[in-house]
């Protein structure tokens, strides 16, 4: 699916302080996400789109059952919001950008 939606040189900033371009690097990133929590959720709550840029808010949970950066598995069950901002190009993303509210995930897996 991946490869239907994401360009070959797209460049990402994740809130989790990842900055990356391409798509294999992406795919990366995702498969460290879902290493750490198998059941990640990514909850599309709103879209506004305008021209070239979609902004969705969003929410993502998951249950902590890996590493990530550092922490060793805790069992939690973290859930925060945030948004993300596409560029979309020739119907695929070009550009993402996605914070959140890290805060909250911090402090569910005990690190606040």
């Amino acid at each position: 699916m991946t490869d239907e939606i994401v360009a070959e040189d797209l460049r990402f900033r994740g809130t989790l302080g990842v900055t990356l371009e391409g798509r294999e690097a992406f795919k990366g990133y995702v498969g460290t996400v879902r290493t750490a929590f198998p059941d990640w959720h990514n909850r599309i709550d709103e879209t506004i789109s305008c021209g070239d840029r979609v902004v969705m808010r969003m929410t993502w949970s998951g249950t902590h059952e890996g590493k990530l950066a550092g922490v060793e598995p805790t069992g939690a069950r973290v859930e925060y919001v945030g948004a993300a901002i596409f560029r979309l190009s020739d119907g695929v993303i070009q550009e993402a950008w996605v914070v959140g509210d890290t805060q909250e995930l911090w402090r569910a897996l005990g690190e606040l």
